[in-house]
């Protein structure tokens, strides 16, 4: 229950952040692209922790543990405090594309880019319940298993992969292109934030360093 009332006190609280993100720098609510993102966001997320607070409380526990206060690597905390910012960075400079017409994005490539965004944020949210040890944050705790089914028969980090696929599709959706150019330092976070992470997985967790030689990939299936 206490799992539960924190995910909704955080979902609000969330949501409540995105729409001034958004809607700030809009300076206006007649703004379908920002409705419909939100919209997306609020499904995409609250549906699947709704499953997890029913079925698997503890795994939801673990994802809601998140931010630069919850890493205990002091090269996490840093990444965690830019890929927070970066993602700030890429919605607001998305909106304000669309307020001042930067950029001419069309109604349908709007779609598709909320199709992204919850295509992303439910790989990430799958990814927890096929494995329950899928923290928000970089540690190794007792009883952890190396897990090698489902998603992370693709990648190693097919959390960070959906954060991939959600941030291109932030920008379309929210009717711009040139907020897609903060990706190149969105993944060069995520690269940094999976090299320290796999020296403590490698240090720690018990048949890592085989299952890193069967799948290969870390982020991007055939790139890296």
């Amino acid at each position: 229950m206490k799992t539960g009332l924190f995910t909704a006190v955080s979902a609000v609280i969330g949501l409540v952040v995105f729409g001034a993100l958004v809607f700030g720098p809009a300076g206006t609510f007649d703004y379908w692209q920002g409705w419909a993102f939100l919209a997306v966001f609020a499904l995409t997320t609250l549906l699947p922790s709704r499953y997890l607070a029913v079925h698997d409380p503890e795994a939801l526990r673990r994802r809601m543990r998140a931010g630069p206060v919850a890493e205990t690597r002091p090269l996490q905390k840093v990444a965690s405090t830019l890929a927070f910012t970066f993602l700030a960075a890429m919605v607001i400079v998305s909106v304000l594309d669309h307020r001042f017409g930067w950029s001419a994005v069309p109604a349908w490539v709007s779609v598709v880019g909320n199709a992204l965004v919850a295509v992303g944020l439910g790989a990430a949210m799958l990814v927890v319940s096929q494995n329950s040890y899928a923290a928000a944050n970089v540690i190794v705790e007792a009883g952890q298993t190396v897990v090698s089914t489902g998603l992370y028969r693709l990648v190693r980090h097919p959390m960070y992969a959906g954060n991939v696929i959600m941030m291109i599709g932030i920008p379309p959706a929210l009717g711009s292109y040139w907020g897609l150019l903060l990706m190149i330092p969105g993944i060069a976070i995520l690269a940094m934030r999976i090299v320290d992470e796999e020296k403590l997985l490698r240090a720690e967790l018990d048949g890592y360093d085989a299952y890193a030689g069967k799948v290969r990939y870390r982020l991007l299936p055939y790139v890296w």
